[in-house]
């Protein structure tokens, strides 16, 4: 384990492996963010990282980390099991818990695409241990079953990502807790037009600074 401040790089151990993260929880923070990513994606995502960042900037707590090791991710099949990511996630939100630097914190999920259906799995299955979730571009549709979620729950998605926004709208509209839906306009599915990733961070801020106390 290595720390820079309250930057620390670790392993979190999940059953018989060990998925890598970086863990920041700034002083005073009173809320901690984990951000599930996509397939294919990791912790090290340029996207993911300026959301956390952004995140920080507001006072919150976040942890970057991998769903699955290196060896798993060979395996394509791994990126789109969603029960197992959604394993990994809970059973990293059981790590934090036991951590004295973040046992008191609201915790809030941050899914991207695939990441965000193991992200609404597991906050319907923690139910009120999680305070708040964040999808971006989330293929929320793949964790339909999971709309009984309790935690205020937005999703953000591009414009012009014609499928995934009306997946997204179904699965909104069949919600049941707070929710909101948010549409960055003109973008596409990765964001990369000037200032739609900041507009993605700024959603994000927005609602995890309004329901992590």
């Amino acid at each position: 384990m290595a720390t820079d401040g309250s930057h620390t790089v670790t392993e979190i151990p999940v059953k018989d492996v060990a998925l890598e993260g970086e863990l920041s929880v700034p002083s005073e923070s009173t809320g901690l963010v984990l951000f599930a990513h996509g397939s294919g994606s990791s912790r090290h995502s340029p996207r993911n990282n300026f959301v956390a960042e952004t995140l920080r900037e507001h006072g919150l707590g976040t942890l970057l980390f991998d769903l699955l090791t290196e060896a798993e991710d060979q395996d394509r099949e791994n990126r789109f099991d969603i029960p197992l990511l959604t394993d990994r996630l809970v059973e990293t939100t059981e790590w934090v818990r036991d951590r004295p630097e973040t046992s008191d914190h609201s915790i809030g999920y941050f899914g991207a695409s695939t990441g965000a259906a193991a992200a609404l799995r597991g906050a319907a299955q923690l139910m009120t241990e999680i305070d708040a979730v964040v999808s971006r571009g989330g293929r929320v549709d793949m964790a339909i079953e999971s709309v009984d979620v309790t935690a205020p729950t937005l999703l953000i998605v591009g414009g012009e990502d014609d499928s995934v926004l009306e997946l997204n709208r179904e699965v909104h509209d069949a919600l049941s807790s707070e929710k909101d839906l948010r549409v960055v306009d003109g973008a596409g599915h990765l964001f990369e037009g000037p200032g739609e990733l900041e507009a993605v961070a700024d959603h994000a801020a927005d609602w995890f600074t309004g329901h992590l106390e």
